[in-house]
């Protein structure tokens, strides 16, 4: 299924337009908001500027029939009070009954920031500035919670138990709670910390992580840690999800110095793959 790039009328009054918020009085926009919104997801899907999107003529006037600073209002205004937020959470909603919580997959990823910003400090490993997002999939690569932007200079595994807490509280109020007892929980070894698997243990899930060398100088005595390596290698969902999110050249490479405005394209990445799979559904 291709994940959506635009949307249709009908698909925008049943999934996204009862979470924008609207004007209720003075300025009315001039045309449509789904058409607003499929500009914004151009803009998302070709990294072009604002002023750069190819906005349609008015047949009567021969003038364009919306600025691109009108535009651009709306994505700020919808990025700021959490419109974009609350149609992600929707969506997940909305695949409640479809998602597969059998195996959960976890990991960060981190983005070259070229102008600097909020949360964008310099990380060794990637040799520039970078930020970082945090997020769960299940076990198709549905994307079902994301932290905030993160700095990038920290270790995933940063402060992961709080990290952890914030991404499954979002589930439990999603209604997905009881269903992540017995699934395997999937993270790469950086993930690899006592605070991880206790935290799976609470939570009745099964950690599937592959042991990390640097965290000790010598072989520990007694039991190994369970890993199950045939499994493990189910954890290409949640790369495969990353790349989906890359289809969209504005978040590849962050430009926004913003935190709220990068976050929320982020966002609408993550919507449209949820969504690509409610379009795609036979009624």
């Amino acid at each position: 299924m291709t994940i959506p790039t635009h949307v249709t009328s009908m698909q925008f009054q049943k999934y996204l337009e009862p979470h924008l918020s609207k004007a209720k009085r003075g300025y009315v926009c001039k045309i449509p908001l789904f058409a607003v919104v499929n500009y914004i997801l151009y803009f998302l899907h070709t990294g072009c500027q604002w002023k750069r999107l190819p906005i349609a003529l008015n047949v009567h006037t021969g003038r364009r029939e919306i600025s691109y600073q009108a535009i651009y209002y709306h994505f700020r205004k919808w990025s700021r009070d959490g419109s974009w937020h609350r149609a992600f959470e929707h969506s997940v909603r909305a695949l409640t009954n479809d998602v597969n919580l059998s195996e959960i997959h976890l990991d960060g990823t981190h983005t070259l920031a070229k102008k600097g910003g909020v949360c964008v400090i310099y990380q060794g490993r990637k040799k520039a500035k970078t930020s970082n997002i945090i997020a769960v999939t299940d076990a198709q690569g549905f994307i079902l919670a994301t932290t905030a932007v993160l700095p990038g200079n920290h270790h995933d595994a940063y402060n992961v138990q709080a990290t952890l807490h914030h991404l499954f509280t979002t589930l439990k109020h999603q209604g997905m709670r009881r269903r992540l007892c017995g699934s395997y929980f999937h993270a790469d070894a950086s993930f690899d910390t006592a605070g991880v698997r206790k935290f799976c243990f609470n939570h009745q899930m099964i950690p599937s992580i592959p042991e990390n060398v640097r965290n000790r100088s010598t072989p520990k005595r007694g039991r190994k840690r369970f890993f199950d390596e045939t499994m493990y290698r189910h954890r290409f969902t949640i790369e495969r999800s990353f790349a989906w999110v890359d289809k969209f050249k504005r978040v590849a490479v962050r430009f926004e110095r913003d935190d709220t405005l990068f976050f929320a394209l982020n966002i609408i990445a993550f919507t449209m793959i949820n969504l690509r799979f409610l379009f795609n559904a036979k009624v």
